[in-house]
């Protein structure tokens, strides 16, 4: 797992007005929780970004240097970045404090690795289910990511959560039964075109007018019974009359 330094500077005040004022002068708000407590802070926006491109990413251990922190309060790791959606540069931080014996839980990057799979060279398609995967383990334990080797798969063939090897202490929370990795089998030209020709009218047409004939028969019998009663009736009321 890997470790990074991080200074940064304690606050005391907190708002929209405060963290504006931070940002003009080079530095951006952050927030420590922890223990039932929260910690204002700011940082060095680049030394952020720095970080963020390191080989673990937002799961890298950090030890927090600066801002009048005690002992226990300087290991902990990203639990939430805010960036501008425009420049993308980030905005805000929330750290979240953790020790070293005690356990977390977290989400972790899914790679593939390995050579073209087996199904690729013979036409299939690569299909990645699952991008992150949540594991419990102490922070010392923490993958910079799942490295999965899918060189192997033919054509109809996966790799589920079940099947992951990552390491003693690390302990898995996804459903062990979903698929990780796939190669499908690429649907025919002659399928595609299929599907692609019918339309909704064509496959329910002759089911609406199989109801319909339906329905007019069955509403047909009784106006023609009324009629008849109708026609008897009159020829009594004829038969009286002579």
């Amino acid at each position: 797992m890997q470790r990074i330094q991080l200074a940064v500077d304690r606050r005391t005040e907190s708002g929209k007005g405060v963290a504006r004022s931070l940002r003009r002068a080079g530095r951006i708000p952050a927030v420590l929780y922890g223990g039932g407590r929260s910690i204002l802070l700011s940082l060095d926006p680049m030394a952020l970004t720095k970080l963020l491109h390191s080989a673990a990413g937002e799961n890298t251990l950090i030890e927090l240097k600066g801002g009048s922190l005690q002992e226990n309060e300087r290991l902990a790791i990203l639990r939430d970045v805010q960036h501008d959606p425009l420049t993308g540069k980030p905005l805000h931080v929330d750290l979240f404090e953790v020790a070293l014996d005690r356990a977390i839980r977290l989400k972790i990057h899914v790679e593939i690795i390995g050579e073209t799979p087996l199904g690729v060279k013979e036409g299939g398609v690569v299909q990645h289910g699952l991008r992150e995967l949540e594991v419990e383990c102490l922070p010392s334990l923490i993958p910079d990511a799942v490295n999965v080797d899918a060189s192997q798969l033919k054509q109809g063939e996966a790799i589920h959560v079940r099947e992951l090897q990552l390491g003693e202490g690390i302990r898995v929370l996804d459903d062990p039964a979903l698929v990780v990795v796939s190669v499908t089998t690429p649907m025919s030209e002659e399928k595609l075109a299929e599907l692609l020709t019918a339309t909704p009218k064509e496959t329910k047409e002759p089911e609406l007018l199989a109801k319909k004939e339906e329905d007019a028969e069955a509403g047909a019998a009784p106006k023609g019974e009324v009629k008849a009663e109708a026609k008897g009736k009159e020829e009594k009321k004829e038969g009286k009359a002579k």
